[in-house]
């Protein structure tokens, strides 16, 4: 690897199927250009790289982010659900079986 260089990997995982691809890219690739390289498109039928969140190691970060050597660019899915709103459910399921199990 020249002084040029730098290696990288990017990674993306769906429940049942995940992807980590190393690369080896220039200084100053951006993150999004790493994943536009790592060719997840063509893993993972109907992925967008374009719109999803990206980070590092578990930090999000913007697409034009420059990578460092031994970053990992992670692609994020969308949420399916808003936290806080399966929270406040969950907590009223929880308080409606405790009133159930008191009698009330």
């Amino acid at each position: 690897m020249s002084a040029e260089s730098i290696h990288v990997e990017v990674a993306y995982a769906l429940p049942d199927k995940q992807a980590i691809v190393p690369l080896q890219v220039a200084r100053g690739t951006t993150a999004i250009d790493a994943v536009r390289r790592a060719g997840l498109e063509r893993l993972f039928e109907g992925l967008d790289v374009d719109s999803a969140k990206l980070g590092i190691f578990g930090k999000v970060v913007g697409p034009q982010q420059e990578l460092r050597e031994g970053d990992r660019v992670e692609v994020y899915r969308p949420l399916i659900a808003d936290p806080k709103e399966v929270r406040k459910a969950r907590a009223a399921r929880v308080k409606e079986r405790r009133k159930d199990d008191a009698g009330e």
